[in-house]
């Protein structure tokens, strides 16, 4: 297939996997409403709950699909492919867009007087509850870094695709939400759960597609125009 091609085919195959990420969107909203009285620490627990759950299956997906259709033996290119593509796509998906999407929509971003609502009722463990960026593999490096060698692991041995696919995307938007959550001071209104909804679809849609789907699409030589992924089962298999 020619690069056009292929790049005609990656939109394709974005549009047809958006329903689902839309769907993982709402479940990410439903959580929020459920967790909505949680204190910051409670929010940032769940983030690295879910935040190391997404890198791990992001790991085994982008090594499974290079170790399938590159049928590559040497684990350390493996490793380095699943590493890079799993830390780079969870770190984008569950905290960059989701910090920057707050910012730039405007509705998420704590006012100056909820923050000091919230400041003011917190206890002391909480002062420090302000908009921040967490960088997991830099934060808690001894928990998301371990669970990216986790997925290469699992991968090597035993490399899937297809079942991993759709947790990776739900528990992608549950690790964005968690860290919206965090930054995030006033009451769901449905303005906000409209512009929520937005930042989430957004932060899952492209990095968890492109990890899945684009990456080894340009990447490796797949056979036909079908997503190396589902092989165009999107109906069956999503």
């Amino acid at each position: 297939m020619s690069v056009w091609g292929r790049l005609k085919q990656v939109g394709v195959e974005l549009k047809a996997h958006s329903p689902f990420t839309l769907f993982g969107a709402l479940t990410g909203i439903a959580m929020m409403l459920l967790f909505r009285n949680i204190s910051h620490q409670a929010s940032y627990r769940l983030f690295y709950v879910f935040h190391p759950a997404h890198v791990v299956l992001s790991a085994m997906v982008t090594a499974s699909l290079f170790r399938l259709h590159e049928k590559t033996k040497g684990f350390l290119i493996v490793l380095i492919v699943g590493y890079v593509g799993s830390i780079g796509t969870a770190t984008l998906s569950d905290s960059i867009l989701p910090f920057f999407g707050e910012e730039i929509l405007g509705v998420v971003v704590p006012t100056e007087s909820a923050v000091h609502s919230h400041e003011h009722k917190a206890g002391p463990d909480e002062q420090h509850a302000e908009r921040e960026l967490h960088l997991g593999f830099i934060e808690e490096w001894y928990i998301v870094n371990p669970a990216a060698l986790l997925g290469v692991l699992i991968a090597y041995f035993l490399p899937r695709s297809k079942l991993p696919h759709a947790f990776h995307i739900l528990i992608s938007t549950w690790a964005s939400a968690a860290h919206i959550m965090m930054n995030t001071h006033q009451p769901m209104t449905v303005v906000v759960i409209v512009v929520i909804l937005t930042v989430l679809f957004i932060a899952v849609w492209f990095p968890c597609c492109f990890s899945d789907i684009v990456f080894p699409m340009l990447l490796v030589k797949s056979e036909g125009e079908q997503c190396v992924l589902c092989k165009g089962g999107h109906h069956r298999e999503h």
